[in-house]
């Protein structure tokens, strides 16, 4: 499992710790990334992502998990989130059938 974010794509980022003396080291800035269990209206089932903080409040702010996965372009997606996609259209499509 990588350190990447499902939602915004943040991944580790590489730069130098500096001390007073102007000494440079190597150090990694890593995501604050958390495992969430999001709730999909059109499925009736909770969904487990690994996102960071800032993701999971991308995802309420757009109203939801299913509001957001439906919002995004297929080609932005994570890979891991698009069959997701495919299963919330489905299940969308057969509730406005209904």
């Amino acid at each position: 499992m990588s350190r990447r974010c499902a939602v915004t794509g943040k991944s580790i980022l590489i730069g130098n710790n500096v001390s007073h003396a102007n000494n440079k080291t190597k150090r990694r800035f890593m995501p604050n990334l958390q495992v969430a269990s999001l709730l999909s209206d059109s499925l009736g089932r909770r969904i487990r992502l690994r996102m960071s903080t800032r993701g999971l409040r991308t995802i309420e702010a757009a109203g939801g998990l299913d509001a957001w996965i439906v919002s995004m372009a297929k080609t932005k997606l994570d890979p891991e989130l698009r069959p997701l996609r495919v299963q919330i259209e489905k299940a969308r499509a057969r509730k406005a059938a209904a």
